[in-house]
C-alpha cells in the first residue's frame, strides 16, 4: 500500500480527531481523550492508517510553539514575579525529589544504574501542553493552582536544557562535563539577553508599524514569524522551542497588541495542537502494554501517587491552601512530552534499552489519558467532602490574629469571595461610600496585600462551611461571589444560606445551567459578564437610533430577565 502524503495524513488525522472529540464530548468527557485516542487508532501500532508519523509530529511541534506563545500573550510579568518563588524553588525542588524517586523505582526493579537516573529526569516533567488545555478546557487557567502548575511547568520546560546536555556527556566526567554544562548555559544567557533586548527596543516600534498598515494579513503574519522565529532561536541556542515561543508572547503580553494578536493566533493554534494530541496517541505501542501489564501499571501507580504527593506538598510548603495543594497534585502527576525528546535522545545514544523506551512511552501516554479524570476526580471528591464536618475543618483556614476584632466589629458589610480584578473594583467602590466588606481568597498574595491595606480578609475557600461560618454571615448585608468555577458557586450559596437564610446574594454566572441551580437556592441577582457586555453595547447602540433612556432601560431589563 502507498504511503499516503502530508495532505492525505492531515485530511485522516483532522477527520478522525473530529470524530474522536465529538464522542469524547457526547459522553462528557474532556476533548483531549478523544484526540489521544483517535491517534492509538490509526497509529502503526492501531489500525495502521497512517505508518509513517514523522510529518505529523512535525506539524504537532507547531501546535505545542503556538500553544505555548497564547500562554505568554496571556500571562504577564506581574503574574510571574507572583508566582515567582514557588515556580523556582518549588518547581527545582519538586524535579530533584521526583528524580530520586525515578532512582529509586529503576532500582527496586533491578535496571543499572545509569537506566535509572535517566528514569528520574523522564518521569521529573509534566506535561505543559496537556495541563495548559485541561485548564483552559475546565476555565481555571487564573485560579491559584492554575497559576501555580504552570510556573513549575514553566521551570521543567527550562530543566530540559542541562539535561540534554547531559545525556550526550554521561560518559564525560570532570573538567570535560562541566565545560558542556557552562557551554550550555552560556547560550541560554546570550539567547534570552538577546530576546529581551530585542522585546524592549525593536518590538514594540515594528509593531506599531505594521499594526499602522491596517493588514490583519501582515498582522498576522508577524505575530507568527515572531513566535516561530523565537521558537527557532532558541532551539538554535539548546533550549526549549516551546520556552522560546513562551517569552515572545510574554514580550507581546506587555503591548497594546496583545488581545489581537491572541485573537487572531487562536485557531490556528487549536487547529495544530489537535495535531500533537492525535501525534502522541500515534506512539502508543499497545502490544509492549499487554505483554508486561505487570511492570507498566507498578510503574504508573509509583509515578502517580509520587508525582501527587511530591507536586502537593511543594504547593503546601509554600503557604499555599490545602485545596491549591491538592489541585496542584492532581494536575501535574503525569510525565511530559518533553520526555519523549529526552527518551529518544537516550535511545539514539544507546545509553538506554528499548524496553525502557518502550516503558517510558507507555507509562508517559496512561498518566497523560489519567490526567482529566484525576483532575475531575479530584474536584468532585473535594466539593463532596468539604461538605463534612471534618472535611470542612480539615481544609479550613485561618483569620490573621490582626484582623479579629476587625471582624467582630463589622455589621451590615459585604462577604466578598473571591477578590480578583472584578471584586476589587467592587471593594474600591465599597471603599469610597464607606461601607464595610470581608474578604475570602485562596490566593495567598491577596491576602497579603488585604493584610497591608487593613482590609477584613480569611484566607481558605468560600465554598467551604468552615470558612464561611467566619465571615459574621449573621450580620452580613450581602454575600458577592466573583469566582468563575459553578460547583463551588452552588456550594458556597448553599452553606451561607444554612448560617444566614435571609442573606441576599450576588453571584457570577457562566452557563445557563448555572443560573437555573442558583436560582433554586434562592439567588435573586445573577451577572453573566457576557450577557451584561453585550447589554451595554445594546444600551449605547440603541442611544444612537434616538431611543430615550427609559425605553432602552426597559429593553436591557426585559432581555436580562429571559437571558438570566
Amino acid at each position: 500500500m502507498e504511503e499516503p502524503g502530508l495532505l492525505t495524513s492531515m485530511a485522516i488525522v483532522l477527520g478522525v480527531a473530529l470524530i474522536g472529540g465529538m464522542a469524547a464530548r457526547i459522553m462528557k468527557l474532556p476533548v483531549i481523550l478523544g484526540y489521544l485516542l483517535s491517534g492509538v487508532l490509526i497509529g502503526p501500532y492501531g489500525l495502521k492508517l497512517i505508518s509513517e508519523v514523522g510529518d505529523v509530529e512535525t506539524l504537532a511541534e507547531i501546535g505545542v510553539v503556538l500553544l505555548m506563545f497564547t500562554l505568554g500573550l496571556e500571562f504577564s510579568f506581574t503574574t510571574l514575579r507572583r508566582i515567582g518563588k514557588v515556580a523556582v524553588f518549588g518547581g527545582t525542588a519538586q524535579i530533584v525529589v521526583t528524580a530520586a524517586l525515578g532512582l529509586m523505582v529503576g532500582q527496586l526493579l533491578d535496571w543499572s544504574l545509569r537506566g535509572s537516573v535517566l528514569f528520574g529526569f523522564f518521569i521529573a516533567l509534566s506535561s505543559t501542553i496537556i495541563v495548559l488545555k485541561t485548564l483552559m478546557e475546565r476555565g481555571e487557567l487564573g485560579s491559584p493552582h492554575g497559576r501555580v502548575m504552570i510556573g513549575i511547568l514553566l521551570v521543567q520546560d527550562i530543566s530540559v536544557v542541562p539535561m540534554m546536555v547531559i545525556l550526550p556527556s554521561l560518559d564525560e566526567v570532570g573538567f570535560d562535563l562541566w565545560i558542556s554544562l557552562g557551554w550550555a548555559v552560556l547560550q541560554a544567557i546570550l539567547f534570552l539577553g538577546a530576546i529581551f533586548a530585542i522585546g524592549v527596543w525593536v518590538l514594540p516600534w515594528f509593531m506599531r508599524r505594521v499594526a499602522g498598515g491596517r493588514s490583519r494579513e501582515l498582522f498576522l503574519l508577524t505575530v507568527v514569524c515572531l513566535c516561530l522565529g523565537a521558537a527557532f532561536g532558541a532551539y538554535h541556542f539548546g533550549l526549549s522551542a516551546a520556552l522560546g515561543a513562551f517569552i515572545a508572547g510574554l514580550l507581546v503580553s506587555e503591548s497594546e497588541y496583545a488581545h489581537q494578536a491572541l485573537a487572531d493566533i487562536r485557531p490556528l493554534r487549536d487547529i495544530f495542537a489537535i495535531l500533537f494530541f492525535v501525534s502522541l496517541g500515534m506512539l502508543a505501542d499497545l502490544s509492549f502494554i499487554a505483554e508486561n501489564p505487570g511492570e507498566v501499571a507498578a510503574v504508573v501507580v509509583a509515578i502517580v501517587l509520587g508525582k501527587f504527593v511530591i507536586a502537593g506538598l511543594v504547593a503546601r510548603l509554600f503557604g499555599y491552601s490545602a485545596k491549591t495543594a491538592l489541585f496542584v497534585g492532581s494536575g501535574l502527576f503525569q510525565i511530559g512530552e518533553f520526555s519523549f525528546v529526552l527518551a529518544a535522545l537516550a535511545l539514539e545514544l544507546e545509553i538506554i534499552s528499548r524496553d525502557l523506551y518502550s516503558l517510558t512511552l507507555a507509562a508517559a501516554l496512561i498518566t497523560m489519558l489519567l490526567t482529566p479524570f484525576g483532575m475531575g476526580l479530584t474536584s468532585a471528591l473535594y466539593h463532596r467532602f468539604i461538605q463534612t464536618e471534618r472535611g470542612a475543618r480539615l481544609f479550613a483556614s485561618g483569620l490573621d490574629p490582626e484582623v479579629l476584632d476587625e471582624r467582630k466589629q463589622l455589621v451590615n458589610h459585604a462577604v466578598i469571595c473571591g477578590y480578583g480584578r472584578v471584586a476589587q473594583n467592587l471593594g474600591t467602590v465599597l471603599e469610597r461610600r464607606g461601607f464595610s466588606y470581608l474578604i475570602i481568597d485562596l490566593d495567598p498574595r491577596v491576602i497579603d496585600s488585604a493584610h497591608e491595606r487593613g482590609i477584613p480578609h480569611i484566607y481558605g475557600d468560600a465554598s467551604n462551611p468552615e470558612i464561611l461560618a467566619r465571615a459574621e454571615l449573621e450580620r452580613a448585608k450581602v454575600l458577592v461571589i466573583t469566582f468563575p468555577d459553578p460547583i463551588a458557586a452552588k456550594l458556597a450559596v448553599a452553606n451561607a444560606r444554612r448560617i444566614n437564610p435571609r442573606i441576599d446574594v450576588v453571584a457570577r454566572v457562566q452557563r445557563d445551567e448555572d443560573s437555573e441551580a442558583l436560582r433554586k437556592l434562592g439567588v435573586a441577582e445573577m451577572v453573566r459578564p457576557e450577557l451584561e457586555a453585550g447589554l451595554e453595547i445594546i444600551r449605547h447602540t440603541l442611544h444612537r437610533f434616538g431611543l430615550t433612556m427609559q425605553e432602552i432601560q426597559y429593553i436591557v431589563n426585559t432581555l436580562r430577565e429571559e437571558k438570566v
